[in-house]
């Protein structure tokens, strides 16, 4: 059975706090890129698109890592391991709009790319690691 976050981790999740998010190459090292994240209870949501090496990698390995560091506490951390159970693209633009408000205050994302289609990434927690 997943963890379920505690008050505290899925406050700091629902703030504006850039997440560092692993995927597995390959090869089996990792990659790492900053992400806006989401949630939906107990799951989290990163918002992606087509064609991306996060996207490759989690189509082929859908382990991830997610870490957010409290700007304003640096000893206020979630980081957890999880998988990827989900990849859809219904519903992805209305999630990149509601992050771009999120973290930015614009009510609609301004990078979007003509062909690229955006994708949403649901991911159970499996294990939460808290200090």
């Amino acid at each position: 059975m997943a963890p379920s976050l505690p008050d505290r981790a899925a406050a700091l999740i629902d703030r504006p706090v850039i997440a560092a998010f692993t995927t597995l190459q390959p090869d089996g090292s990792p990659h790492t890129t900053p992400v806006w994240i989401g949630r939906d209870g107990d799951e989290l949501l990163v918002n992606t698109a087509s064609g991306r090496v996060k996207t490759r990698n989690v189509e082929r390995d859908p382990r991830v890592a997610i870490c957010l560091v409290d700007p304003l506490d640096p000893l206020n951390v979630v980081a957890l391991e999880g998988t990827v159970v989900d990849v859809t693209t219904i519903g992805a633009d209305e999630l990149i709009d509601a992050l771009s408000f999120k973290y930015t205050g614009n009510p609609t994302f301004g990078a979007h790319q003509p062909g690229r289609h955006r994708l949403t990434l649901r991911i159970r927690c499996d294990r939460l690691l808290l200090p």
